[in-house]
């Protein structure tokens, strides 16, 4: 349970009235936690799992808009009072997590106590993730997003290897599948990562943060800003 910072960042007090609550779950490759206009039932702290919120159009095209993962929680229209969202939740990386119902998660924010400013600084973290990756996808190079795409991935693994197809990759930063063979063999090919059958491992992270744009880490900053009480953990 530790190992998601939000859940860790909480008082004891609210930590034990959760304990009866929190459900252990498995998260595989390619779940769908949520779909556009659905009314949510949980809300999920990833552990080692890392999930893409992904906005789909019409045509069936997607875009990722953020990455959630042991720092965070998905599902935030939940306790921000929309109770459903355009946006569908996926698992970009296989792991677990901890889920809490809407009924819990909502009283636990209604109390107007650390639950409910926790999640506000997180939600202000997550809204940089996104209004960032909006910029970064429209005026930064692919190569510079995947750096940036790597990276915060990175930041929510425990390793340095993230299993992932050229496809998947694709479909979460909106580019055909030729464009991300490109990018990856010149970061490949600059020493960076090592990609072969949908493994990516990434050799090189300072070098990663020198090639990438500014988006990466102005997000960091920001998340680190908001919710520094979770570097510690």
């Amino acid at each position: 349970m530790r190992k998601n910072h939000l859940l860790a960042a909480l008082p004891e007090a609210e930590l034990k009235r959760w304990l009866p609550l929190l459900e252990s779950v498995d998260l595989p490759l390619g779940l769908v936690l949520y779909e556009s206009g659905r009314t949510l039932g949980h809300v999920y702290f990833p552990t080692t799992a890392i999930v893409s919120l992904l906005f789909v159009l019409e045509d069936g095209g997607s875009a990722e808009i953020a990455v959630v993962g042991s720092e965070g929680v998905v599902g935030i229209s939940l306790f921000m009072g929309g109770e459903s969202t355009p946006s569908r939740a996926v698992v970009q990386s296989a792991g677990r997590g901890f889920r809490l119902s809407s009924k819990a998660i909502k009283e636990a924010f209604g109390r107007n106590g650390p639950v409910m400013h926790l999640m506000l600084r997180y939600t202000q973290a997550l809204i940089t993730q996104m209004a960032q990756t909006a910029v970064c996808n429209r005026h930064h190079t692919l190569d510079k997003q995947l750096c940036r795409w790597l990276l915060l991935s990175m930041d929510r693994l425990q390793g340095n290897e993230l299993v992932m197809t050229q496809e998947l990759i694709a479909n979460m930063l909106g580019v055909r599948r030729e464009g991300v063979t490109e990018a990856a063999l010149k970061l490949q090919a600059a020493g960076l990562i090592q990609y072969a059958r949908g493994h990516i491992t990434v050799l090189d992270r300072p070098g990663l943060e020198q090639r990438t744009c500014e988006c990466y880490g102005v997000v960091k900053k920001e998340y680190d800003r908001l919710l520094p009480a979770l570097e510690a953990v």
